[in-house]
């Protein structure tokens, strides 16, 4: 069996050993600050790798208290009381301990540096097999229906998102890290559709949030994320090949398919922890969250405001470290709840729903939700017969859900970001957005649409050319208090204005007559940072990065 020990000894040690699964009553204990940690802002290399560091540079994000590592002194005098450690939650700075002692909770709230402590309540004995993951799987493919000497069957799913020719000119996702966020891997040491990946040392490393006794994540487990990743990366030469064969992956359990609880979502936020330490570019999360075993914790549908659960705070806190999150859109579509789950309402998440091959939505593809103005799913994707890995034999299969549009489009985002490096998480969302097929006439099913990611290639390239020309000017940037947008009405007018933070949240839209050529931009109240500024009329949008300062 092949495997890959995890070498990354600043990011292995900010874990903990989980529990096995019927435990007493879990708790997430918050502390008061990181002011006496051993670890330090000025020495990030301790505690972030070396790509999570050129990421930060690359993007002007800067490290912060949140990347430092809760101080162990706290975590000691916690276990010291009585409780046992779970898991670090280190963008909280808060731990997950399991105790059924009163006696000890009392104890641990006494310490001075702890500020609460929250139930996430007890883990049953009960058995539930998941099921949200996939809706059915179908047959076997049989070799001679292949269509294409290349994709095979494979072909219709990346061709209609127009990613073959990203392929053709070379962009595969080389030199892109991508983080698998999942349930289990099972055989992906043995198929013979992940042997590319082996022997060009691009399975980069795993770990099991769920619990990390267990370190083989490909025998007697799910196979759920085993499908994931042969959207990606799998490759069957003349059979089948995935939308980044070239991408590197981290594969990173962290839920428990055998039951629902709402650890599950902190061990998503210390897997996106991880997978940001280590260095990842993008994340792709085919899991979603909206109902528990304990109905208490059950989200409602106004909870899922793109701001409120625990996993979509995670994803969002990802994104502004500058990773490109891809989740599925849920599927939900025929059932009682009906909307998208979190964390795909998530800000800056690039949502994905699933259509058929034919383009056409999906029944089960989760709605977006109708009373706000947020666009949910952001886009759809092959997610009905997606073309993907048999776990048991060495051919290839097709199954249906969001689980698998959703990495059909983040492995295509590797090969966006490929061509190209300078642009940011968001600009890719956005341009991803503006050449998909219903931009101009979104709606809560298919949101933006079907991508065309040759399309989002030429207008990130219209971006660069944009700025390079200065056809924008922005006077002055970096802007402390405001500056004046200006550029020339009468080769291009725009009408509206919007600018937008480094999570992807608009901050500011104004409207204006397309003669306009000057508009003064307040920013006094706006924090430091990236923004993006857009200009667009009803043909065309276009972008500049600016940074304001304080």
């Amino acid at each position: 069996m092949r495997k890959r020990s995890l070498v990354l000894i600043f990011i292995f040690g900010v874990f903990a050993h989980l529990s096995a699964q019927i435990a007493p009553s879990r708790y997430l204990v918050k502390f008061t600050d990181k002011e006496a940690s051993p670890y330090s802002i000025a020495s990030p290399q301790v505690f972030l790798s070396q790509r999570a560091l050129d990421r930060r540079a690359k993007f002007g994000i800067a490290v912060d208290q949140s990347d430092i590592p809760i101080d162990p002194a706290y975590i000691q005098a916690v276990v010291a009381n009585g409780a046992k450690l779970l898991i670090q939650v280190k963008w909280l700075n808060g731990i997950l301990v399991q105790t059924d002692s009163q006696s000890v909770l009392d104890a641990i709230n006494a310490l001075t540096f702890v500020t609460t402590i929250e139930p996430i309540k007890k883990k049953t004995s009960n058995f539930k097999q998941s099921d949200k993951f996939f809706v059915t799987e179908d047959s076997e493919l049989n070799k001679s229906t292949f269509a294409d000497p290349i994709y095979g069957d494979a072909f219709n799913q990346i061709n209609m998102v127009n990613g073959i020719l990203l392929h053709q000119a070379g962009y595969k996702g080389n030199g892109l890290v991508i983080a698998i966020l999942d349930a289990g891997f099972l055989n992906v040491d043995v198929r013979t559709i992940f042997s590319s990946l082996w022997a060009n040392n691009q399975i980069l490393g795993t770990y099991n949030f769920v619990d990390p006794s267990i370190k083989n994540l490909f025998t007697n487990i799910n196979s759920h994320g085993t499908l994931v990743l042969s959207v990606m990366g799998g490759k069957l030469p003349g059979i089948f090949l995935g939308t980044a064969p070239e991408a590197s992956y981290w594969l990173l359990r962290t839920e428990d398919v055998n039951s629902e609880f709402l650890i599950e979502e902190y061990n998503w936020m210390a897997g996106a922890a991880f997978a940001d330490s280590a260095g990842a570019d993008i994340i792709n999360s085919s899991l979603g969250y909206t109902e528990f075993d304990d109905s208490f914790y059950n989200h409602s549908w106004t909870d899922l405001d793109g701001n409120t659960t625990p996993i979509t705070k995670a994803a969002d806190f990802a994104a502004s470290k500058g990773i490109l999150v891809v989740n599925s859109a849920g599927n939900s579509g025929d059932d009682s709840w009906k909307y998208i789950n979190a964390p795909a309402d998530g800000d800056s998440v690039l949502s994905v729903g699933a259509v058929y091959a034919n383009g056409t939505i999906t029944s089960f593809s989760s709605y977006g939700f109708d009373w706000d103005s947020r666009v949910k799913p952001n886009i759809v994707a092959q997610g009905g017969s997606t073309v993907l890995a048999n776990e048991y034999t060495d051919a290839v299969k097709t199954a249906n859900g969001t689980s698998f549009s959703s990495p059909l489009i983040a492995g295509m985002m590797a090969c966006l970001w490929q061509s190209n490096p300078n642009a940011s998480n968001i600009e890719l969302i956005h341009a991803v957005e503006q050449s998909s097929s219903k931009y101009l006439i979104s709606d809560n099913r298919y949101g933006y649409g079907i991508p065309n990611f040759e399309n989002a290639k030429g207008i990130l390239g219209i971006f660069d050319n944009w700025n390079v020309e200065n056809s924008i000017q922005v006077v002055p940037n970096p802007i402390y208090k405001s500056g004046l947008v200006q550029w020339n009405s009468e080769k291009t007018p725009f009408h509206w204005i919007e600018l937008i933070d480094f999570q992807g949240k608009i901050v500011l839209r104004a409207e204006f007559s397309e003669q306009t050529s000057v508009y003064n931009l307040g920013m006094e109240n706006y924090k430091a940072g990236i923004y993006f500024l857009r200009l667009g009329n009803s043909f065309n949008t276009v972008s500049k990065k600016i940074i304001k300062i304080n």
